[in-house]
């Protein structure tokens, strides 16, 4: 027996049925218009859906292959949004939001979601930062081996701290600079990670994908083995399509 109506995205335009796509529980996607919105859906064999690994990725595959198949203007649902009945999302989404889901559409048309991930070795970092900072290495080198007291303790933790900031900075400011002049918006999140010290999505034009990974590849080089750079070129525009 079904649970209701499982909903992955709100699209701009009718999906044929000739767009055959599979959602969670291997269930076989469909299309509705309601109230002009296209919603895609499958068929909910669960009340609830765990946030498992394969759970997720099924949610977002049909995002994608939505998108693959040319239709690329599209509203992310959350993961895991089952309703009863279409009666439900009209008077809990479409009535209370009509104006801000259009305004949204209007935003979003002709644009992609990118997003890039800069993470580093904090302590290959540290090593380099005393190796380019002479005298910050012999502070702290007189220091070891010896008693010091709370205030010494400080003091030096906090030198390294702003020198390894400036460092950080350094390397958030080139990917700025190159970057943010492509991008319609963009949105500064918080690290995923320890290691991680930049994590941002770019609202960019549909067709500026190219210059833009070419961007990112070239600051990569730049820095060659200090960085990391995790560049996610293909995914629903779920930091730019917020219902406030």
């Amino acid at each position: 027996m079904d649970a209701g109506l499982y909903l992955y995205g709100i699209f701009s335009e009718p999906i044929p049925p000739t767009v055959a796509l599979k959602g969670l529980d291997s269930q076989p996607v469909y299309s509705q218009i309601v109230e002009g919105f296209t919603f895609l859906y499958s068929n909910a064999k669960h009340e609830k859906y765990l946030a498992s690994r394969r759970n997720l990725i099924s949610h977002e595959k049909v995002l994608e292959q939505a998108m693959q198949e040319g239709f690329r203007t599209l509203l992310p649902l959350r993961f895991g949004l089952v309703v009863k009945n279409w009666e439900t999302v009209i008077a809990q989404l479409i009535q209370p939001c009509e104006r801000q889901l259009r305004e949204l559409f209007q935003k979003l048309s002709g644009k992609r979601e990118v997003s890039v991930k800069i993470l580093w070795d904090t302590k290959s970092e540290l090593q380099a930062m005393m190796l380019s900072n002479p005298e910050l290495k012999q502070k702290r080198d007189q220091m070891e081996g010896k008693n010091l007291s709370m205030e010494e303790v400080i003091q030096i933790g906090q030198l390294i701290e702003s020198n390894l900031q400036l460092r950080k900075e350094a390397v958030i400011q080139a990917f700025f600079n190159e970057l943010n002049p492509l991008a319609e918006e963009v949105v500064e999140s918080d690290p995923m990670m320890e290691e991680m010290i930049y994590n941002a999505a770019f609202l960019i034009p549909w067709d500026n994908e190219a210059l833009f990974s070419q961007r990112v590849e070239a600051i990569d080089q730049k820095f060659g083995d200090r960085l990391r750079i995790r560049y996610n070129n293909f995914t629903a525009p779920y930091t730019f399509a917020q219902i406030d």
